[in-house]
């Protein structure tokens, strides 16, 4: 059974619309939570005026944590976990932004 969720979450400003398993929704909403949050601290640190600016910055330590990741000597379930959230997290990313 397909048990999807049409949701919208809004990213630098912006709304999109979202259609994602039923139980990725607060994982989901976390992911957007803490992209709204590093891009704040990004615009107060270095005085950031650009919303795209301070969503391509979020991407990027993103992308890094992700390799960083990838590349350590500890590949546990726990890291290999982690890699995958935020694979896919990465993805959702990725699709939303195509969208616009």
């Amino acid at each position: 059974m397909n048990d999807t969720l049409k949701i919208k979450v809004s990213i630098a400003g912006r709304t999109y619309p979202l259609t994602i398993e039923r139980q990725e929704e607060e994982q989901v909403r976390k992911a957007v939570s803490m992209i709204q949050s590093a891009m704040q601290r990004f615009e107060e640190r270095y005085a950031v005026g650009d919303k795209q600016d301070a969503l391509a910055m979020c991407a990027l330590q993103l992308a890094n944590q992700m390799l960083g990741l990838k590349g350590g000597a500890d590949h546990s379930k726990e890291s290999e976990a982690l890699s995958g959230r935020l694979q896919s997290v990465q993805a959702q990313l990725d699709a939303v932004l195509s969208q616009s």
